[in-house]
């Protein structure tokens, strides 16, 4: 990511925290040349160029038009290729294997219940537990991954990451966190802030939200 100056269009989400720390678990995964890798929620396309840059044959994949034109953009002004679809999480992708599955899906609790966000929203508002999206990720990405294959997902400790890995030791992969970062509340926190102390998910002493990323390899 580093340099590289993305340019981020009304309502697509821009790379952040948790942006940087999953570039930084791909940056400990070793990727051959032409490996297959599925940027899923892929936003601006900065972690699908990240590994376009060091080889891999990227699709990345977003439900936002906006986010595709980003990706599209961001991939040509830095001279890249990258196959970006629009579609919701794994469907542009059925029937298609992959070595290296990226995720940072919504994650971020929200008192809307089992509404479907909208608008910029839908990049971070995951229902009342935060796992609207992530149980399906668990639940289908698996199926994509090639022997061997990885999946690499960051998400918030709101959302219990010990589910996560749980849910993806259930479907035969080997699973655990490998990177932690604690960062200060951002604005979306800080707005249901009272909400998510009242359900227990933050204590009266935390100020910081604890961020993580799961490493899932399904074996040879």
């Amino acid at each position: 990511m580093g340099s590289v100056n993305f340019t981020v269009l009304p309502g697509v989400y821009a790379p952040q925290e948790d942006t940087a720390l999953l570039a930084g678990a791909l940056s400990d995964e070793s990727l051959t040349p032409g490996a297959a890798v599925l940027d899923v929620g892929t936003g601006t396309g900065a972690l699908a160029l990240a590994a376009a840059l060091r080889g891999g044959r990227v699709t990345a994949v977003d439900v936002s038009w906006r986010a595709v034109c980003a990706a599209r953009l961001n991939a040509a002004r830095a001279g890249v290729r990258l196959r970006v679809r629009h579609g919701n999480l794994f469907t542009p992708v059925r029937g298609e294997s992959f070595d290296l599955v990226l995720a940072n899906p919504p994650y971020v609790p929200a008192p809307t219940g089992g509404r479907r966000p909208r608008g910029a929203a839908r990049a971070w508002d995951a229902g009342h537990d935060g796992r609207m999206v992530l149980d399906r990720i668990c639940r289908e990405a698996p199926g994509l991954l090639r022997p061997g294959g990885v999946l690499l997902l960051v998400q918030s400790a709101l959302s219990d990451p010990a589910r996560t890995e749980a849910l993806l030791r259930e479907a035969g992969l080997k699973a655990a966190v490998t990177r932690r970062q604690r960062i200060a509340f951002g604005p979306v926190v800080r707005g249901r802030e009272r909400w998510l102390r009242q359900r227990g998910l933050l204590s009266g002493a935390e100020y910081e939200e604890e961020l993580v990323v799961v490493r899932a390899e399904l074996p040879v």
